[in-house]
């Protein structure tokens, strides 16, 4: 099976850390977003991916080559930012017409078993019920086979079903998707000016294909400060207990890296410290400290502090990009 994830996004609403990164590189409970999501796969045994590149590509591509090097990647960049079914289409030539497709975006990570789901000869859709489905494609279900979807909507602008697609599709027949895509790009076929995913699934459906569902409840998303801050404290409460330091006080649930030096600090509860970072004098609760970042004689909760960023002083609240330096007196 080859997995498929779209990561071509800048993540505007993750400034300034995405003037620096890419957001599936982002730190959060001890890696970046984009290995929790690969380590989880390849538990899977998925061997094979395609990953679809845009802004800051060559560093994603970088990073992948060098970490997961028994992963086959095709790397595709989308050129231009259309929409997810977009993206899904120029990786196209990538995909086998008899091979299942996982796809999977690579701003979210997943906590659920999908073993069952690649065991299944039909196409599944996870999703999960949300209060505001307003901001996400839904399903409407089909009244007579409760489990079989009739429709896919895209960010419906009245309350039609609150069962939200959470970006985890399992496609058994990819030849029809390949043909959907190709329809919706070859007819300029668009909802809200981008040419949809959820357009491409609702053609297969109208072409005969069954899609079922499955239900997401460990869905966590890496897209706001707020959010990623959310799903660092979910991951970490599946770490074990952190050893403690000598000289300063840890409170689980914690990630603190091995070549990360802490002296004289309090650090926790739900807090992750990446690799090569240094803090000393400071207490820091719910925040994510990135790779060589420096903290000292600081107070610091829920907050985001980025590659090799230097914060000296006393704070409450900082959200600070890559190779910043702020000090208060």
């Amino acid at each position: 099976m080859k997995v498929v994830i779209p990561v071509a996004g800048v993540g505007a609403r993750l400034r300034p850390h995405t003037y620096a990164l890419p957001k599936v590189l982002l730190n959060v409970a001890g890696k970046p977003i984009l290995a929790h999501i690969l380590d989880e796969l390849i538990n899977y045994g998925i061997s094979d991916a395609t990953i679809i590149t845009g802004y800051m590509g060559d560093l994603i591509e970088d990073f992948i080559t060098q970490k997961y090097k028994n992963l086959k990647v095709d790397f595709i960049e989308q050129k231009e930012m259309l929409g997810l079914g977009h993206a899904i289409w120029t990786g196209i030539d990538t995909y086998k017409k008899n091979e299942p497709l996982l796809i999977t975006l690579g701003d979210t990570i997943f906590d659920v078993d999908l073993k069952q789901i690649f065991n299944s000869n039909t196409s599944s859709i996870g999703v999960k019920w949300v209060d505001d489905p307003q901001r996400f494609g839904v399903v409407i279900m089909d009244e007579e086979n409760k489990n079989t979807v009739k429709r896919f909507v895209e960010k419906p602008e009245t309350l039609i079903s609150n069962l939200a697609i959470v970006g985890l599709y399992y496609i058994h027949n990819p030849n029809l998707l390949m043909y959907a895509l190709n329809k919706l790009i070859n007819n300029d076929i668009r909802t809200k000016n981008e040419y949809q995913l959820t357009d491409a699934l609702q053609i297969m459906i109208d072409e005969g294909e069954v899609f079922k569902t499955f239900p997401v409840e460990g869905w966590y998303d890496c897209g706001k400060h707020e959010t990623i801050l959310s799903t660092n404290q979910h991951l970490l409460e599946k770490y074990p207990a952190q050893n403690d330091i000598p000289g300063s006080v840890i409170i689980p649930p914690v990630y603190i890296s091995e070549d990360a030096t802490i002296k004289n600090s309090i650090i926790g509860p739900y807090t992750s410290v990446a690799g090569g970072t240094i803090i000393k004098e400071s207490i820091i609760k719910n925040s994510i400290i990135s790779y060589k970042a420096i903290v000292k004689k600081s107070l610091l909760t829920d907050s985001i502090i980025g590659n090799e960023a230097e914060v000296y002083g006393k704070l409450n609240k900082m959200n600070i990009g890559n190779s910043s330096t702020l000090e208060l007196e």
